[in-house]
Protein backbone atom coordinates (compact mmCIF):
# COMPACT_ATOMS: atom_id res chain seq x y z
CA UNK A 1 0.00 0.00 0.00
CA UNK A 2 1.56 3.25 -0.87
CA UNK A 3 1.52 6.65 1.03
CA UNK A 4 -0.99 8.85 -0.60
CA UNK A 5 0.30 11.52 -2.21
CA UNK A 6 -2.43 14.15 -1.64
CA UNK A 7 -2.30 16.59 1.14
CA UNK A 8 -5.96 16.29 1.97
CA UNK A 9 -6.55 15.90 5.31
CA UNK A 10 -9.44 13.69 4.44
CA UNK A 11 -7.13 10.99 2.56
CA UNK A 12 -4.43 10.70 4.84
CA UNK A 13 -6.93 10.10 7.61
CA UNK A 14 -8.36 7.02 5.44
CA UNK A 15 -4.78 6.23 4.45
CA UNK A 16 -4.12 5.92 8.10
CA UNK A 17 -7.45 3.75 8.95
CA UNK A 18 -6.99 1.51 6.10
CA UNK A 19 -3.30 0.77 6.69
CA UNK A 20 -1.81 -2.88 6.98
CA UNK A 21 -0.24 -4.03 9.92
CA UNK A 22 2.91 -4.08 8.24
CA UNK A 23 2.98 -0.40 7.65
CA UNK A 24 1.06 0.21 10.91
CA UNK A 25 3.66 -1.26 13.34
CA UNK A 26 5.98 1.20 11.67
CA UNK A 27 4.00 4.26 12.55
CA UNK A 28 3.84 3.12 16.13
CA UNK A 29 7.29 4.62 16.49
CA UNK A 30 9.02 6.67 19.47
CA UNK A 31 12.59 8.77 19.49
CA UNK A 32 14.95 6.77 21.65
CA UNK A 33 16.60 8.12 24.77
CA UNK A 34 20.59 9.80 23.96
CA UNK A 35 21.88 7.05 25.71
CA UNK A 36 20.32 4.50 22.72
CA UNK A 37 20.23 7.13 20.33
CA UNK A 38 24.44 6.98 20.31
CA UNK A 39 24.63 3.53 21.03
CA UNK A 40 22.17 2.72 17.81
CA UNK A 41 22.89 4.94 15.73
CA UNK A 42 19.14 5.44 15.42
CA UNK A 43 16.60 8.43 15.84
CA UNK A 44 13.79 5.91 16.86
CA UNK A 45 12.30 2.50 16.57
CA UNK A 46 9.06 0.98 16.72
CA UNK A 47 7.75 0.26 20.21
CA UNK A 48 6.95 -3.00 21.42
CA UNK A 49 5.77 -5.01 24.00
CA UNK A 50 8.63 -4.99 26.99
CA UNK A 51 10.57 -1.70 26.35
CA UNK A 52 10.73 0.38 29.24
CA UNK A 53 9.75 4.12 28.12
CA UNK A 54 9.74 7.41 30.33
CA UNK A 55 6.21 9.66 28.90
CA UNK A 56 8.10 12.75 27.66
CA UNK A 57 4.69 14.75 27.42
CA UNK A 58 1.37 15.04 29.04
CA UNK A 59 -0.54 14.50 32.14
CA UNK A 60 1.61 11.65 32.95
CA UNK A 61 5.03 13.72 31.87
CA UNK A 62 8.05 12.35 33.93
CA UNK A 63 6.59 8.75 34.63
CA UNK A 64 8.64 5.49 33.69
CA UNK A 65 7.39 1.73 32.93
CA UNK A 66 7.36 -1.19 30.72
CA UNK A 67 5.30 -1.36 27.77
CA UNK A 68 2.23 -3.70 28.87
CA UNK A 69 0.51 -3.68 25.55
CA UNK A 70 0.59 -1.90 21.76
CA UNK A 71 -2.28 -1.78 19.92
CA UNK A 72 -1.96 -1.15 16.04
CA UNK A 73 -5.98 -0.82 15.56
CA UNK A 74 -6.15 2.24 17.94
CA UNK A 75 -2.06 3.51 17.21
CA UNK A 76 -2.14 3.43 21.12
CA UNK A 77 0.41 1.56 23.87
CA UNK A 78 -0.45 0.76 27.18
CA UNK A 79 2.01 1.46 29.85
CA UNK A 80 2.62 -0.36 33.41
CA UNK A 81 2.07 2.49 36.11
CA UNK A 82 -0.18 4.52 34.19
CA UNK A 83 -3.79 4.26 35.04
CA UNK A 84 -7.13 6.19 35.50
CA UNK A 85 -9.70 6.10 37.74
CA UNK A 86 -12.77 5.17 36.37
CA UNK A 87 -16.73 6.84 37.86
CA UNK A 88 -17.04 3.66 39.52
CA UNK A 89 -14.10 3.43 41.14
CA UNK A 90 -12.41 1.02 39.20
CA UNK A 91 -8.78 1.83 37.54
CA UNK A 92 -7.80 0.90 33.73
CA UNK A 93 -4.62 1.45 31.84
CA UNK A 94 -5.01 4.87 30.17
CA UNK A 95 -4.25 4.57 26.13
CA UNK A 96 -1.06 6.78 25.28
CA UNK A 97 0.32 8.05 21.89
CA UNK A 98 3.69 6.70 20.99
CA UNK A 99 5.24 9.83 20.34
CA UNK A 100 4.59 11.10 23.42
CA UNK A 101 7.09 8.70 25.34
CA UNK A 102 10.80 8.08 24.73
CA UNK A 103 11.55 4.75 24.85
CA UNK A 104 14.80 4.11 27.63
CA UNK A 105 15.76 0.63 27.60
CA UNK A 106 14.99 -2.07 24.57
CA UNK A 107 13.86 -5.49 24.75
CA UNK A 108 15.86 -7.16 22.31
CA UNK A 109 15.50 -10.37 22.99
CA UNK A 110 13.53 -10.78 20.08
CA UNK A 111 15.94 -12.24 16.89
CA UNK A 112 14.29 -10.42 14.67
CA UNK A 113 14.36 -6.98 16.07
CA UNK A 114 18.45 -7.73 17.14
CA UNK A 115 19.14 -8.02 13.35
CA UNK A 116 17.00 -4.56 12.91
CA UNK A 117 19.28 -2.71 15.45
CA UNK A 118 22.75 -4.34 13.68
CA UNK A 119 21.41 -4.12 10.56
CA UNK A 120 22.03 -0.27 10.96
CA UNK A 121 25.70 -0.29 13.02
CA UNK A 122 27.35 -2.19 9.98
CA UNK A 123 26.60 0.76 7.64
Amino acid sequence: MERPKSKKPRKQRKWRFKAPLHIRQKMVCSPLSKELRKKYNRRNLPVRKGDTVKVITGEFKGISGKVTEVNLKTYKIYVDGINIKKADGTEVHRAIDPSNVMITDLFIEDEERRSVLERKLKT
